[in-house]
């Protein structure tokens, strides 16, 4: 029997289908969430206190999640290509193995960004141009790791600019003692799971030249992700503190803490396969403070 999942749904496609659909990740739906979620805390915190979230803002965010997340990859792999050919993990993406081309990626991406642009013309002049300032941050991105061993700190400016655009949605401007806050918390919360991430290419890396937050920790990685960490939930008590959460949202906080120390604790740098099972949890860390958001504000 199959089970009901986003990979037995891509593999469910039409053949012809397939490599679109893996090209935007779309059976690997870990960083669609985790580009999502930011969104929904912004959105959450937004809310008329005891009020429960805007839920057509929540469905519209996350179709743009979807789109924009399969654009970045998009954009990902037309630059990496050749580097993805070298890597074992990577070598079976579309580009890197021939299934579609350069081309008919293109005409794909500008699908991609279409609709994105669709969605986002359903929200404010405000958030519409603070939207569209954050394609350069998902074009450019790709290209940190050739020039910095902190590609996953611009990561964390790209995924994290929802906790910016979700707030402005709903109040029509940033209110900059909530969202920096919570932006930067999102920041710190992405150099925690991608540097985790990277671990599992750590030695492909080395070989083909490609830098990252990993390979310049090394083995005082836990010490680096528990600093990330400590900063994440100090930047979240205070983003609390300057939209007046209650109790609920505190001890989401503190649940989000206990699940990160957890983590990091038990973290095998070495072995691929936990690095990715520690990277695809952090789901839950997005889904435990949004909870918490939504009963503080209630």
């Amino acid at each position: 029997p199959r089970s009901f999942s986003a990979a037995e749904l891509v593999r469910a496609a039409p053949a012809p289908l397939q490599p679109y659909l893996r090209l935007m990740r779309l059976h690997q739906p870990a960083g669609t969430w985790l580009l999502y979620l930011p969104c929904t805390w912004s959105i959450g915190l937004a809310a008329t206190p005891g009020c429960l979230p805007d839920w057509r803002m929540l469905s519209l965010f996350g179709v743009g999640a979807v789109l924009m997340r399969g654009a970045g990859c998009t954009i990902n792999d037309m630059w990496d290509r050749d580097y993805d050919r070298q890597v074992a993990r990577t070598a079976s993406r579309p580009l890197a193995a021939g299934d579609i081309s350069t081309f008919q990626s293109l005409v794909f991406l500008g699908g991609q960004l279409s609709l994105a642009l669709c969605v986002l013309l359903c929200l404010n002049y405000y958030s519409i141009i603070l939207g569209a300032a954050s394609l350069f941050l998902v074009i450019t991105y790709p290209l940190m790791k050739r020039i910095t061993y902190w590609p996953q700190l611009v990561l964390g400016f790209t995924f994290n600019w929802g906790a910016l655009l979700g707030w402005s949605a709903i109040k029509g401007s940033c209110d900059w003692s909530v969202c920096l806050p919570l932006y930067f918390a999102g920041v710190m919360w992405t150099l925690v799971y991608d540097t985790i991430y990277a671990h599992q290419d750590k030695r492909d890396d080395i070989i083909i030249g490609v830098k990252s937050t990993a390979l310049q920790f090394k083995e005082d990685t836990k010490q680096w992700l528990s600093g990330f960490s400590l900063a994440m939930l100090l930047s979240l008590c205070v983003t609390g503190m300057n939209c007046s959460q209650t109790f609920p949202y505190y001890s989401a906080v503190a649940a989000v803490g206990a699940h990160l120390a957890h983590q990091i604790y038990t973290l095998d740098i070495d072995k691929p396969e936990d690095c990715w099972k520690k990277f695809a949890s952090n789901r839950t860390v997005g889904l435990l403070l949004f909870i918490g958001i939504v009963l503080g504000n209630l």
